[in-house]
This record gives structure tokens, C-alpha cells and sequence, in this order.
């Protein structure tokens, strides 16, 4: 208690003031000017001072005051209102209209127990009334046409509510440099036409509401940002929620190097909470829903929060940062979870998304249907969430880059149907520890993504692009590039998939992994204008899907003369699918022909038809697969399957000389028969003729051997020579010849013609 010489009774600060006859207003006034302020210094304001509904146009300044009981202002009109380094158990200003500032300066705010007045007081339970607030500093529809400056001030209501100023109207701004409130500061629906700045405060209310700011409205900004003013640094510090759904900022928001904690797995901030909806989020450090500001908002630098931080539907004129920013939330032990660190859903921001150096220790980060005005950057961000969905942006649009680089990242990637307007880039980006599940597991979902210009898992210096489950890139497309050079790539247990990109679209597409994958790779159906490999592709451990895939040409071409090129494509095509498939065999060959070469398109295909024969054995029993394989054999030999057509005539000419040649050597042993010749058969020159009147016909071997070979046409040799023992067999073999010949000539051409065709 101070020492009784300092005692003032309010009631006789008051009573000059109120009855202005008795000149007592003058002992106020500063002597020097003619200024309407009522200074009060060091002094003990006993009793209470009860100005409400009072109408005057004075200025209160208390200075190094205490007072016993709350000052009382409420629907009173005054000029101004100070307290500066004085000691309150509260203020009433309810419906206060004060023409200039009210200011609260390095003062403290204690409500003290023991009273049940229902205003800046502690209330027992069974004295409280409906729509009787309990609050230390209640300034509930106020109208304040300068600022309210509450610097340094100490406002203790562990019990009840620091601040109610629900709809105050503030003219100038909001002012709480290193304001320290123990309780709820209540302000919905205030509005302000400056900035509200918080910069360096401390508000404590763990178990709600630290600030409920629903509806605000500021002119300028919302600034929660580090206090450097003085030898100290002072960061932003709450501990509680942070409630600011629906609030409209005119300028920025500001939390760089703010300390945000609301309590986890403790009781639940808002009863209205406890439902089974999954999109929840129960213990948010910030609730910031349909949000609207025309500047940043930073969360930036530093910023430590434990809870969720929840903009949904929010609007954003400006950027949002997370730079260097740090948001842990405890892992949901069983579904729906509710451990979100990070939940955007639906939100627009038309500036950059910038999150470099972001780390999440625990808990997603949620994006779904977000729009982004500029670029996604978050480079060696750091987001942890072992077998869950770490990233989750699916629907998400971006009008410039995604920018996901050099980043460690335990759990799923998804951006499943994202549209980028630029490139999609995870250079040097590691993604492991996947969610599993039964059909599938990949690290990195991006299926049905769409990029106006290229899609890039590479690598980025010495660190390479790793998707410990493997990637899936199913329906995705790049109006440029997709790229996989020096990419590492595993598959998940069960599915075994290294790189899903079945209906892949892409100007050029490269497939150049530093090692091969560990699992089968899918490109069915999947198009591509230029494509590049290397060996280590063509290496994956369970095969490639190739059915449907189309590409117009290699990166790096097969030279005419290139043979060993053409073998080693065929044979890598060969050794990667499971099982004879015809269509990557005509594909390379179309692709081949298109540029020219031919004679390697050729060979393609007869290789193909190899293939494709000894495929057909080996689905048959021994008897038939050994047709097969002759029938095989024979058209390999002869026509090259129809893509060798020199290989006949070959062996026409082969077979011409030799038969030329035999029965040319050759002797007829009807010669020297004379009751063979004399009685049936003329001797002409070396032979006999079997009809007398072909006595006119010349022995000419080699056309007898070309009619022999050639069915169908007679060149007038064929059955007219007489012919019996060895020389019968040998023309009957050569006859035989023709027509195996023919057939598998035949055979092959016709099957050119529709491939051709």
C-alpha cells in the first residue's frame, strides 16, 4: 500500500471536472498553456473513478499511478486517455469515444480477486452472467479516433480474458510493441485504419484462444514481427491459437522470427472441433480460413510454430513466405491423423509460394487446389513424414515454376494433377520412406501433371534425384522435356514399379538414370518426339513395358553404316520385355525408316519375325514347335522372312549353276540302250526326249534346270527330256526347291506388303 501522502480519493479528481462552477478545473491545467489535460502524477488513486457516461473534453494522462479500484469510462466522451508506468486492476471502456489516443504505457493490468462486479475482475463461477464479460482491459465497442498504444504494458488475467475489444474502431493504428498479456486478447470485428503491431508481444493462453482476431479488419498491417528496438531482441511469442478466420489486411502480415505454440494431444481448443471430419485440424497454432490480404504474409525467418498453420481458402495479394521456417506437429496415431503442419487447401496466392529452407519435422504440409500466381520455390527444404503423404498438392495450379530442389523429404511427393505454367523441378531432391500401400507405394506421384515447359528429376551438382519407391508419372506431360538424367530409382515391395509413365507426353524424353532401376518400368501408350537413353535404362531389374510407346526419333541417331547400333537396340529390346511383343519392334523400325534408313528398319523386322517364331515354339509341344522352327529356318535363310529379298535370288542363281552343272556332267544311259531307243525314245544330242515330236528341241541344261526351278511358268523344257534313276530324283528335288522358293518368297513379300501397308 502506498504511504498515505500520495493517497488522492477519485472522487475529489473527479468532482472539479464535473461541476466546472466551482473553479476547481484550473488546480488540472497546465500553467503554460491553455491545453484541456488533466495530468495526475504519482499518486494513489483511491476509490472509484467513475467517469461513465461522462461528456468532456479533457485529456487524462496518469503518470507512475496506481489505482484501487478499475477506472470506469464506460460511454463516456472524452479527449484523450493515457497511463503511462502505472499499476491498474483493470479498465472499463465500453462504448468509450475518445477523440485522441488511448495509451497504456509500461503500465500492468492485474484484475484482482474478491469482487463480482462481472468486468475486469475474477468471477466466481456462480456470479457470472450472460453477456457480462470477464476481461482485464475491455474496450468492447469503443471508438478511438487516434490509436490505441499499449507498448511494454503487462496485462495479467491468467483467470480470464486480457483484452475484449470485440468491434472497437480504431481511426489510427494498433500499437502493443512488447505487450505481455496473460489470458485471451478478444478482439473480433475490430477495425483499424492503420497497422496492428505486435511486434516483440507475448500473449499466453494455452488452453484457447492466445488472439481472436475473427473478422479483423487493418488499413495497414498486421506486423507479429521481431523487436529490435533496445539492447534485446524480442521475437513475437504466442502460446495458444492464433484465431484469425475471415480477417481483411490491407497491407502485409508479418510473423518473421515468431514463436508460435498451441498445446497437442491436450483438450481440444474449440468443442465445435470434435467431430469426425477429416480436414480438422484441432490443435492449429494458426486458424487464418478465407483470410484476405492484399500484401505478403510472412512466416518467415525463423519462425518456430508447434501446430498447424491453416489458411484455407485464404486470398493473398502479395507472396507467402516460409522461408527458413519450422513447423512440427505430433505424428496422428491412427486415420484421419490430424497432423497436418501446414493446410492450404484451396487457397489463392498471386505472388511466389517461397518455402526455402523450410523444415517439417513432423506432420504434411497440404495444398490441394491451390493457385499460385508466380513460383513454387523450395529449395533444400526439409519435410518429414515417414509413410504418410508428406506433400500433398493435388489439383494444384502454378503459373510459373515448381521448384522442389535439393530438398530430403521421408514420405509421399504428390502432385497428382498439377498444372504448371513452367517447369516442374526437383533437381538433386530426395524422397524416401513412402506411404505404403497395396496396390501402390511410389515416393513421388505425378500423375496427370501438366507443365507448359519441362518436368525434371535430375541431378543437381554431385547429389542425384532418388525416389526410394520409385515415381509415377502416369497421364503426365511437358509441352518441352521430361527428365531422368542421373536419377536413382527404387520400387516399392509388392508392386515393384521403379517409373510408372504410361501415357506420357513430351517433346523430348530423357531416360538416363545414373544406375539401373530397381523395378519395371511402364511406357505404355506413352508418345515422345525425341527420345534418349543410355544402358543403364535398358538394365532395370524386372523389364520394361514398352506396348504403345511411340517415339518419332533418337536424340542421338543410328548412322547408316551404324550396324552394331542397330544389334545392340534389338538385343536391349529383346532382353527388356517379358515375352514376345511385336509393337517396339515396329516402332523402332518405323522410326528408323522415317529417317532414312531403311536397310536397319529391315533388319529390325526380320529380327522381329525371329522372335515372334520362336515365341509361337515355344507355346507348342515338341512335334509341332519343331515345324515351327524349320518353317522358321527356311524363310530365314532364303528371303530373310521376306526383308531380305536378294537372299532368293541367291540362292536361285545357286541353285541354277548347280543344276546346270549336273546335268550338264551328267551322262543318259538311254543313249547307249538301243531297245529304249529304238523302240520309245529319240536321241537328241546328250539326251533323250520323251515325245517323238519334239525331235525339233535343243539340250540346253541351264534352262532345263531354270524351268525345274521356277513352278507355275514352263519355259518348254520341264517334262520333255527323259529322265530316270539319280537324274528323276535330282529333278524332282530341284522342282521341290522351286517351290519352297516360291512359298516362302511369297510368304515373306506378303507379309512386307501389310506392314507396309
Amino acid at each position: 500500500m502506498p504511504d498515505v501522502r500520495y493517497h488522492l480519493p477519485a472522487a475529489d479528481l473527479v468532482r472539479p471536472l464535473l461541476e466546472p462552477g466551482s473553479g476547481g478545473l484550473r488546480r488540472w491545467r497546465r500553467q503554460s498553456t491553455n491545453a484541456p489535460i488533466v495530468p495526475v502524477e504519482n499518486a494513489y488513486i483511491t476509490g472509484k473513478l467513475d467517469l461513465r457516461g461522462a461528456d468532456l473534453d479533457f485529456l487524462f494522462r496518469f503518470e507512475n499511478c496506481r489505482f484501487e479500484f478499475p477506472p470506469d469510462v464506460r460511454e463516456a466522451k472524452l479527449l484523450g486517455l493515457v497511463f503511462r508506468r502505472c499499476w491498474l486492476p483493470g479498465l472499463r471502456a465500453r462504448n468509450l469515444r475518445s477523440r485522441n489516443d488511448v495509451r497504456l504505457i509500461r503500465s500492468v493490468v492485474q484484475p484482482m480477486p474478491g469482487t463480482n462486479e462481472g468486468e475486469t475482475a475474477v468471477q466466481r463461477e456462480d456470479s457470472r452472467e450472460r453477456g457480462i464479460v470477464d476481461a482485464a482491459l475491455n474496450l468492447t465497442d469503443a471508438v478511438i479516433e487516434g490509436s490505441v498504444v499499449l507498448t511494454r504494458t503487462v496485462i495479467d488475467s491468467v483467470h480470464g480474458r486480457a483484452i475484449q475489444a470485440d468491434r472497437l474502431k480504431i481511426s489510427g493504428a494498433f500499437l502493443a510493441y512488447r505487450l505481455r498479456a496473460d489470458g485471451e486478447v478478444r478482439v473480433p470485428g475490430m477495425w483499424t485504419g492503420g497497422n496492428v503491431n505486435l511486434s516483440g508481444a507475448v500473449l499466453r493462453n494455452p488452453k484457447g484462444f492466445a488472439l481472436d482476431g475473427n473478422g479483423l479488419y487493418v488499413g495497414g498491417s498486421l506486423l507479429c514481427d521481431v523487436d529490435n528496438f533496445g539492447s534485446k531482441r524480442q521475437p513475437f511469442n504466442a502460446r495458444g491459437v492464433l484465431h484469425l478466420p475471415s480477417a481483411r489486411v490491407n497491407g502485409d502480415i508479418v510473423f518473421r522470427g515468431a514463436d508460435l505454440r498451441s498445446p497437442q494431444r491436450g483438450p481440444i481448443a474449440v468443442n465445435a472441433w470434435e467431430s469426425s471430419d477429416p480436414y480438422v485440424d484441432p490443435w492449429p497454432a494458426l486458424v487464418a480460413d478465407r483470410l484476405r490480404v492484399d500484401g505478403n504474409v510472412e512466416l518467415s525467418d525463423g519462425l518456430a510454430a508447434v501446430g498447424t498453420l491453416r489458411m484455407l481458402n485464404a486470398r493473398i495479394g502479395g507472396t507467402l513466405r516460409l522461408a527458413r521456417a519450422r513447423i512440427t506437429v505430433p505424428r496422428g496415431p491412427i486415420e484421419p491423423y490430424y497432423d497436418r503442419a501446414l493446410h492450404l487447401d484451396g487457397s489463392e496466392i498471386s505472388g511466389d509460394f517461397e518455402a526455402t529452407g523450410l523444415r517439417v519435422p513432423s506432420g504434411q504440409v497440404r495444398m490441394a487446389d491451390v493457385s499460385i500466381g508466380g513460383n513454387l520455390l523450395a529449395a533444400r527444404a526439409h519435410l518429414q513424414h515417414a509413410e504418410r503423404d508428406v506433400l500433398s498438392a493435388r489439383r494444384m495450379k502454378v503459373a510459373g515454376n515448381l521448384h522442389l530442389t535439393n530438398c530430403s523429404i521421408e514420405g509421399t511427393l504428390r502432385l497428382q494433377g498439377t498444372d504448371v505454367g513452367g517447369s516442374v523441378e526437383l533437381f538433386g531432391t530426395e524422397v524416401v520412406q513412402p506411404m505404403r500401400r497395396p496396390q501402390t507405394s511410389f515416393s513421388v506421384d505425378l500423375r496427370t501433371v501438366k507443365a507448359g515447359r519441362n518436368i525434371s528429376l535430375t541431378f543437381s551438382n554431385d547429389r542425384s534425384f532418388r525416389a526410394e519407391g520409385g515415381v509415377n508419372m502416369d497421364g503426365a506431360s511437358a509441352a518441352r522435356r521430361i527428365d531422368l538424367s542421373g536419377a536413382v530409382l527404387g520400387s516399392g515391395a509388392g508392386h515393384d514399379i521403379a517409373l510408372n509413365a504410361s501415357d506420357l507426353e513430351a517433346d523430348e524424353l530423357v531416360l538416363n538414370p545414373s544406375v539401373p532401376p530397381q523395378g519395371r518400368i511402364l511406357l505404355r501408350h506413352a508418345h515422345c518426339r525425341s527420345l534418349e537413353d543410355n544402358d543403364a535404362f535398358w538394365e532395370t531389374e524386372r523389364g520394361i513395358d514398352l506396348e504403345g510407346f511411340r517415339y518419332d526419333a533418337l536424340r542421338h541417331p543410328i548412322g547408316l553404316e551404324n550396324d552394331r547400333a542397330v544389334d545392340k537396340r534389338i538385343s536391349q529390346l529383346r532382353e527388356a520385355m517379358p515375352g514376345y511383343r511385336p509393337g517396339p519392334y515396329d516402332q523402332l523400325a518405323a522410326m528408323l525408316r522415317t529417317s532414312g534408313n531403311e536397310e536397319h528398319a529391315d533388319t529390325v523386322l526380320f529380327r522381329k519375325q525371329q522372335y515372334r517364331y520362336e515365341a509361337l515354339a515355344a507355346g507348342y509341344g515338341l512335334f509341332r514347335a519343331m515345324g515351327i522352327r524349320v518353317w522358321s529356318r527356311l524363310q530365314r535363310w532364303m528371303v530373310g522372312y521376306g526383308y531380305r529379298p536378294v537372299r532368293a535370288l541367291g540362292w536361285l542363281i545357286g541353285l541354277l549353276v548347280a543344276g546346270s552343272m549336273y546335268f550338264w556332267l551328267g551322262h543318259d544311259s538311254c543313249l547307249e540302250d538301243t531297245q529304249t531307243g529304238a523302240n520309245a525314245l529319240l536321241k537328241i544330242g546328250a539326251r533323250c526326249v520323251v515325245n517323238s515330236q519334239d525331235s525339233g528341241m535343243e539340250w540346253n541344261p541351264i534352262w532345263y534346270t531354270a524351268d525345274l526351278l521356277v513352278p507355275i511358268v514352263d519355259f518348254g523344257n520341264k517334262g520333255r527330256w527323259y529322265m530316270h534313276g539319280w537324274d528323276k530324283w535330282v529333278s524332282d528335288g530341284f522342282v521341290a526347291m522351286g517351290w519352297i522358293l516360291a512359298t516362302t518368297v511369297a510368304a515373306g513379300a506378303g507379309r512386307m506388303i501389310r506392314r507396309d501397308g
